[in-house]
């Protein structure tokens, strides 16, 4: 993409509204603009991470063997009636009548419409286990938004929804949707630590929340040092294997780390002094089991074995994909701007022209354009008639992780120079040269 045919309004200033980083950056960054208080719309630069962010989910998803669906955002209020939800989320919940005076609402969750599509379907054993999941717009009217896309009214999220034939099935679905999220968020560049949490209007004894720590999370939570050294790695994980899935939970989940809902001090003191860390959090997902709590309450069963009639066991499985901009931008920036790990970036690379109109230049900007998109990646052409301070405050402020800068000294010298924007560090080198070596840091990714 060309700048100069690409719409990006960045601002000069910080705006007076903007609390946190996130948020400054967000908005400086000609990401999203506020439509009303917690509502904002996504341009074009926010919009292509948030589709990357998707599809590391997606993908992860497939992985685990989960299938997609989407469901409607506007749900019936009958379907929360019978699961006996529907006063639960008091005013957060947005209550609306159609023209016939049906009682509807702006989903928070989905629960309720997913068990309902389930026992329409499912009536076997032989159909379990079975995981569907969507990626879908929320509404949750808070009383203070704040923060940008961390706490807003309308958000993006990922919920999944298991269904399994007893406990033990479903302990496993569990586990694989923790191996999921782990894998997920390494993808992202993100440090995002399993926490023993409260259920909340969700239901359900077992759950952890996902939280990477960051000064302005919302959350306080205490944490063992040691689990900041683990990594999820490269390391390959049968999602069939009960075992293997299991052995990765009790190595995330066996270091204390909880949030103050259910912090215990007592055994929070049992950790070495020195391990001992209190801190805030920003919750990216969560994880719940909640056994038969909406089958029963709904008639979502399945016949078994034994030819009885038994409710299934459930959980639902939430990433905040909107949120997580917010959160990737809070563990990664720097006074001048974003720094977007190489997974979720909108654009691989940046090329900076410092002379506009020169022949020379506009070739070898044009050569490294058309080299780097043959490779496969979608490099930004800053091919302004701006001045070279002008546009370098520009890559560093929307934070690719890579910039080619081309001008007419290092041309004679038959050289380009590559930067990278989270270390500062460059390297002179040929035009074939800059672009393998940019291929090769998104050979993974």
């Amino acid at each position: 993409m060309r700048l100069s045919r690409y719409f990006l309004p960045v601002l000069k200033e910080n705006p007076a509204d903007a609390q946190i980083v996130s948020h400054r950056l967000m908005l400086r960054a000609g990401m999203i603009k506020q439509a009303s208080a917690g509502i904002y719309s996504w341009l074009p630069l926010g919009l292509k991470v948030l589709r990357n962010i998707e599809r590391i989910v997606h993908e992860e998803q497939a992985k685990a063997g989960h299938i997609p669906v989407l469901m409607p955002t506007v749900q019936s209020a009958d379907l929360w009636r019978e699961s006996g939800r529907y006063d639960d989320y008091g005013e957060e919940m947005l209550r609306i009548s159609d023209r016939h005076g049906h009682d509807m609402l702006y989903g928070p969750t989905n629960e309720e419409q997913i068990t309902d599509i389930f026992r329409a379907h499912v009536h076997s054993y032989k159909d379990l286990p079975l995981t569907l999941y969507q990626i879908q717009w929320k509404f949750r009217d808070e009383r203070r938004p704040r923060f940008g896309v961390m706490r807003g009214r309308e958000f993006l999220m990922k919920d999944g929804y298991n269904f399994d034939i007893d406990y033990d099935s479903a302990m496993h679905a569990y586990n694989r949707h923790m191996v999921a999220y782990l894998r997920t968020y390494e993808r992202m560049g993100l440090k995002a630590i399993p926490m023993r949490a409260d259920s909340g209007p969700i239901g359900g004894e077992d759950t952890h929340e996902f939280l990477v720590l960051a000064d302005t999370g919302e959350s306080e939570v205490f944490y063992d040092s040691d689990i900041l050294d683990l990594n999820f790695g490269d390391r390959v994980v049968d999602f069939d294997d009960v075992s293997a899935c299991a052995e990765v939970v009790t190595e995330w989940t066996t270091p204390y780390a909880r949030t103050d809902e259910t912090h215990d001090e007592a055994l929070y003191n049992d950790i070495p002094e020195a391990r001992r860390k209190s801190s805030r959090g920003i919750e990216v997902g969560q994880i719940f089991y909640f056994g038969t709590k909406y089958s029963d309450s709904m008639g979502a069963s399945v016949v078994d074995g034994e030819q009885n009639k038994v409710p299934v066991h459930m959980g639902s499985h939430g990433i905040g994909v909107s949120r997580l901009l917010g959160a990737i931008i809070e563990a990664s920036h720097d006074d001048n701007g974003i720094i977007w790990p190489e997974g979720v970036t909108p654009f691989h690379c940046g090329i900076v022209n410092l002379r506009q109109g020169d022949e020379a230049t506009d070739g070898a900007c044009g050569a490294l354009y058309e080299a780097l998109t043959a490779a496969g990646l979608e490099p930004l052409y800053d091919d302004r008639n701006e001045r070279a301070g002008a546009k370098f405050a520009t890559m560093d402020l929307i934070g690719l992780p890579w910039r080619i800068t081309v001008g007419p000294r290092g041309l004679k010298n038959g050289v380009v120079e590559l930067t990278s924007r989270r270390t500062g560090e460059s390297q002179e080198l040929s035009i074939e040269a800059a672009v393998e070596a940019v291929v090769k840091v998104y050979e993974n990714h």
